[in-house]
């Protein structure tokens, strides 16, 4: 494993190079004198060695000495296997979250829909008629300047015979350096073509994941306003609500937040390792898609689907088809 991997993986469980210098400095020489020398052997100051000493005892990489000022470095394997747990049980606790938030939304937006003539007063205007809806979504992309994020999910208003969802101009407040994300329910790859699309989107600065049982739409400008779409935008009596009011928006984001935390990451990737071809089969091998359903929306012949997973997986060195997207994901092949 190359440094600058390490450095990547090191990061992602919170901690940064400083921390990584001094947990190999513990690691080379256990026993030093004193934190000077221990400064000196990572190359810190000593404000710095002291920040980094308490990071890595908050992260359960050292424990205290009974003979010396210098901590002791805990076997790289323990620290590493304990962390993981506690990831892994903050992750249980935000899934948990998420439930109790999802039934939130939902009752509020009934809620909400039942009592509109009083919602101005709320910072919550309801936009009716799917005119009025979709110029609303275009002039809100429009104000955007730092942040857009989107949840979607089907029902979708046809813009073509088959079905397929009505473009949103996303790609607009990218080019302006707006963040743009956005998550999209594992329902939403039914159409033939749409992964292509969304891989296309991806490649012009759109990060895109892949969730299951999207609560809700939903569009999010600057974390300052939010759209909840109609569940059915064809009909001509569907009702939106745009959210202004902070005590809702608090509810709003940190859903959309956790939802993107557990989706699957999908998008465009310049690792020459990989096809266009193979990107766009992982992209619904991540979402859950079946071989059956991936062989339908690629035209082929499903044995042909299976030799391609088998290839990949032989190729990521991984034995289930969900190491095979978690593999695929971590080498920046399904990231944007």
């Amino acid at each position: 494993m190359g440094r600058d991997t390490v450095d990547e993986r090191w990061q992602a469980l919170g901690l940064g190079a400083e921390e990584l210098r001094l947990y190999e400095a513990l690691l080379s020489v256990p026993e030093h004198p004193s934190q000077a020398a221990l400064a000196r052997s990572a190359g810190l100051s000593a404000p710095r060695l002291t920040a980094a000493l308490d990071r890595l005892a908050e992260h359960g990489f050292t424990r205290p000495s009974r003979d010396t000022p210098v901590p002791v470095a805990i076997a790289p394997a323990t620290a590493l296997r304990n962390l993981i747990h506690v990831h892994q049980a903050d992750l249980l606790r935000r899934s948990a979250e998420l439930e109790e938030l999802t039934g939130t939304v939902d009752r509020m937006a009934a809620h909400l829909l039942g009592s509109a003539h009083g919602a101005p007063a709320l910072g919550i205007e309801t936009v009716r008629g799917g005119e009025a809806i979709a110029a609303r979504v275009a002039s809100l992309l429009v104000s955007a300047r730092a942040e857009v994020a989107l949840l979607d999910r089907p029902p979708y208003a046809a813009s073509e015979p088959d079905g397929m969802p009505s473009p949103l101009d996303v790609t607009e407040p990218v080019r302006r350096g707006v963040r743009v994300r956005t998550v999209v329910d594992r329902e939403g790859l039914s159409f033939h073509g749409r992964a292509r699309g969304l891989g296309d989107l991806a490649a012009q600065g759109v990060q895109i994941r892949v969730g299951t049982d999207l609560p809700t739409k939903l569009i999010t400008v600057d974390r300052r306003v939010t759209l909840l779409p109609p569940t059915d935008a064809a009909d001509p009596t569907a009702q939106a609500l745009v959210v202004n009011d902070s005590l809702l928006s608090n509810a709003l984001v940190p859903l959309f937040e956790a939802i993107w935390e557990r989706a699957v990451p999908i998008g465009s990737s310049s690792d020459g390792q990989i096809t266009d071809q193979d990107r766009e089969l992982l992209t619904m091998l991540a979402s859950g898609l079946k071989d059956e359903a991936i062989a339908r929306r690629l035209d082929i012949h499903v044995h042909t689907v299976r030799r391609r997973i088998t290839r990949l997986m032989r190729s990521l060195n991984t034995q289930t088809r969900f190491q095979t997207g978690v593999q695929a994901a971590l080498r920046g092949w399904l990231t944007v």
